[in-house]
């Protein structure tokens, strides 16, 4: 068994600089976990055929996964800032390889809960540590790393509905456990992964260098109000995206009468836009500052989404895609932006974050669900296309400057 463990850990490299090697690993590991995440949403038409389920049943599958996905973040990612668990991303991934075969055979309400709570519980260890490991391999381009990772995770989340379309839909609900596979793939990665982290800890702790990390040079109380904004722009953000996610299928399926399948690819276009997106912010927060790209993703999104629920299927598709691809910019500057503003608490910020991107994100489906069974699907579309529209409350974020590491 050791001999397999030390062949799977490898002989990983850890010279100073930015660790592409790493970084895209830990990327292509967020992209299978928020792959598997993705197939959840997508299951819900052929879920609410098989069992009946109400829109309110909907959106209650999708609270219990994204609270377990976001209750326990903040809490793992505090712990990690102070006592890291590099092996902890492979035990993370082993929740979900179980939540995912449990999916797979579910018989009724309660243990599809169940399942996509233990589906949620490996994605709430995952996503903390991970964004640490992607800080620790940046070699200083903290935006570069976290647009990496984060890419990762928005290719994933489209590819799901994709898959869904291919595999799910045509084979049923017990082929859910083909992405087993996935998950395992993702568990080997990371304890690969997880070596290089410990070895990289290990030298950092043996380095006569301090690495103790400045703060912003901020007062508190700017600094807690700027917090609160961000808040606010996830809110808007996940808020709009959850009723896109969970119910732009049924809405393209009721408004113009094509097929479930039709439906996912074109989910699967704005989540590519998302994916896309979410690269595009890295940089253009690098080159243009990250205030003026959370102001110009939220806030330029509005009229796109206003636009949204009034137009034929063609332009429906193209102008989802265009948001998508505007509004996906947003969450790197967010949390780089917000990291800079706590840069001795990395791993409780991103856990902080991720924590409110899939919490507020399974509130806003349940939400919609609930509205969605008392009046209809077209009228919680043109209620979420108002979101963005908070937007301009970013124009009260501070200018701050990144701290330094010494």
């Amino acid at each position: 068994m050791k001999q397999i463990l030390d062949k799977v850990k490898g002989h990983p490299d850890i010279k100073e600089g930015t660790a592409y090697m790493i970084l895209f690993s830990i990327g292509f590991c967020h992209l299978l976990n928020d792959m598997i995440q993705s197939v959840i949403p997508a299951m819900y038409p052929l879920l609410k055929d098989n069992f009946g389920f109400t829109f309110a049943q909907i959106g209650l599958i999708t609270l219990v996964f994204q609270l377990t996905s976001s209750v326990l973040q903040p809490f793992v990612g505090r712990y990690a800032d102070s006592h890291p668990q590099p092996y902890s991303l492979s035990t993370g991934m082993c929740f979900t390889l179980a939540g995912l075969l449990l999916l797979a055979v579910a018989s009724g309400f309660a243990a599809i809960l169940l399942a996509v709570a233990v589906i949620g519980c490996g994605s709430s260890v995952f996503h903390p540590e991970a964004s640490r490991v992607a800080q620790t391999a940046s070699g200083g381009r903290k935006s570069l790393a976290q647009s990496i990772f984060q890419v990762g995770g928005n290719g994933g989340s489209a590819i799901g509905p994709l898959l869904a379309a291919l595999i799910l839909i045509p084979y049923g609900q017990h082929a859910v456990g083909w992405f087993a596979a996935a998950a395992l793939l993702a568990a080997t990665l990371l304890v690969r992964i997880g070596y290089w982290y410990s070895l990289k800890l290990s030298r950092m702790r043996s380095s006569a260098r301090t690495s103790r990390t400045t703060s912003c040079n901020l007062p508190e109380t700017t600094v807690r109000k700027a917090l609160a904004i961000l808040v606010v722009m996830i809110f808007s953000k996940y808020f709009f995206i959850s009723c896109m996610t969970s119910y732009f299928t049924f809405f393209l399926i009721e408004k113009f009468g094509i097929t479930v399948q039709e439906s996912q690819f074109s989910l699967f276009a704005f989540l590519a836009a998302l994916a896309v997106g979410t690269l595009l912010g890295g940089f253009l927060g690098d080159r243009y500052g990250r205030k003026h790209v959370i102001l110009f993703s939220i806030l330029g999104a509005a009229p796109f989404t206003l636009a949204l629920p009034y137009l034929n299927l063609y332009w429906t598709i193209a102008m989802a895609i265009i948001v998508g691809l505007v509004i996906a910019s947003a969450f790197s500057a967010i949390l780089v932006y917000a990291t800079d503003l706590k840069p001795d608490k990395v791993g409780m910020i991103s856990g902080l974050f991720f924590g409110l991107m899939f919490g507020l994100g399974g509130i806003g489906s349940a939400f919609f669900g609930w509205l969605a069974d008392r009046t209809s699907i077209e009228f919680i579309f043109r209620t979420s296309t108002l979101l963005p529209l908070l937007g301009i409350i970013a124009t009260f974020l501070p200018n701050i400057r990144p701290a330094n590491h010494k």
